[in-house]
Order: structure tokens, then sequence, then C-alpha cells
């Protein structure tokens, strides 16, 4: 899980640097509004390697969130395959689909949305609740994730005595505690102030660099977008352009 060393990652991230890990075939979606049929998404094709940070940027209505719901397993596409780990997602019913979404996806919101009655800790620990552990493994995998994230210190706080940034850093280690195959994150420094932002991202290139997770961000923001190894552009529905950030990453 979490607790795992950068060396040993390093060398599995080196290892499957290359290999698919998802693949999104002729993809399609579109919504209803009254009588009118909205066209979402049309015809998108892309391929993300294990262990890769990418961004989807692009303007209010471009599809980007949609297509990062489509491959967290929130929605369904009218047409086209999303293919994770060789799993066919969108083939799987409404059951197995939630089963393999609390297992594989880590999600990251905006607005964090922890609960408030909860600590930190416990709002880490939620998703190890369904999960066939002990509490005493429960509490090794919660204190893990805490201390990756840096915010162990504040185990006992409630989101109410903690700054966005921090609140965030609660987000994200419950995100991770799991040990998902994916983290999806959309707009993570949405909410978030210049310096705390910056302190957010530094924190999941930390997370992809040194310990291998694969993070598929949404933003409107191209500053954050560039903390990306790969960046997709998205118009109208349409995979616009797509390129490797490689002055950041060499």
């Amino acid at each position: 899980m979490v607790e795992e060393t950068a060396d040993q990652t390093v060398k599995e991230t080196e290892k499957n640097s290359d290999k698919p890990l998802i693949i999104v075939k002729n993809l399609h979606k579109s919504y209803r509004r009254g009588t009118q049929n909205i066209t979402v998404l049309t015809g998108v094709n892309l391929s993300i390697p294990d262990a890769q940070f990418v961004a989807f940027i692009g303007p209010s209505g471009s599809g980007k969130t949609t297509l990062l719901n489509l491959i967290a397993g929130i929605d369904k596409p009218d047409s086209g395959n999303i293919v994770i780990d060789g799993i066919d997602i969108t083939r799987l019913d409404e059951s197995r689909l939630s089963r393999w979404r609390a297992r594989h996806v880590g999600f990251i919101f905006q607005f964090y949305n922890l609960i408030p009655v909860l600590t930190a800790y416990e709002n880490v620990e939620l998703p190890l609740l369904l999960a066939p552990l002990t509490k005493k493994q429960r509490k090794k995998h919660v204190l893990a994730a805490l201390k990756v994230t840096g915010i162990l210190d504040r185990a006992t706080h409630f989101p109410s005595q903690l700054s966005g940034g921090q609140q965030q850093r609660v987000a994200i280690a419950r995100a991770i505690v799991t040990d998902p195959t994916i983290i999806v994150a959309d707009e993570p420094t949405g909410d978030l102030d210049k310096d705390s932002a910056a302190q957010i991202l530094d924190l999941l290139n930390h997370l992809n660099k040194e310990l291998g997770k694969t993070i598929v961000m949404v933003t409107h923001d191209y500053r954050a977008a560039r903390r990306a190894r790969k960046i997709y552009v998205l118009d109208k529905g349409v995979l616009r352009d797509q390129y490797e950030n490689d002055m950041l990453w060499s």
C-alpha cells in the first residue's frame, strides 16, 4: 500500500511506464435536456500508461469533467469502450461497476467532500470500513496515508479546524488509503489560494513520481495542468491536442 518504499516503486514505475493502463476507444456521450440532445463527447481516443500523471484541460463545456467521470466509472458512455488494467468497465453492470469503483478508483474533489462531524483520521478511514480488515490493519493504512500526505499531525482535528490546503491533504489521504489503481482529481486546486494550490500540486507530483500513482486530473488552469506529465486539450467534446510536458519532467 502507501507504505512501500520509494526505491521499490521507482523500479516498478520504470518497468511499467510504457504499459497502457487506461485505454479509451471511440468514446461518445450525450445528454437529454428537455427535447434537445446535447453532445458532450465525440469519438475520443486516448491511451494512458501506468504510473502516468495526465491533465485534461479545456473551457467550460469542453467535456473534460464528463470524460473524467466516464473513466472513473461514475457514468457510462453512449458508445465506445474504456479498458482499465485489462477490464472493460463499460461492460460491467451497475453492481459490478460499483464494486470496481470502490476498489480501483480514488477520488479527489474541488471542495474536499469531508464529513464535518468526523476527524481527519475518521474521514480517511471511511473507504476501509467495508474492507475485510481488522481495526489494527485499518489504523496502519490510515496513519500511513496521513503521513504520506503530510497531515499526520492533524489526525484528530475536524475539518472546520483545518485550512483549505489541509482539508485537501486529508481528502488526498482518503483517496490513496485503499491503494487504488487510479486517482481521479476534479479541479483539486480550484478552491485554494496560490500557495496552497502549489503545495497540493507538489504532493500530487510526489505521489506520481516517487510512489508510482496514476493520476488523471481535470483543470481549467493551465498553470496546474503544466504540473502533469501529459496534457490533453478538449474543446466542444473533441480531443483537439495532446502533448508531453518534457520540460518539467526531464
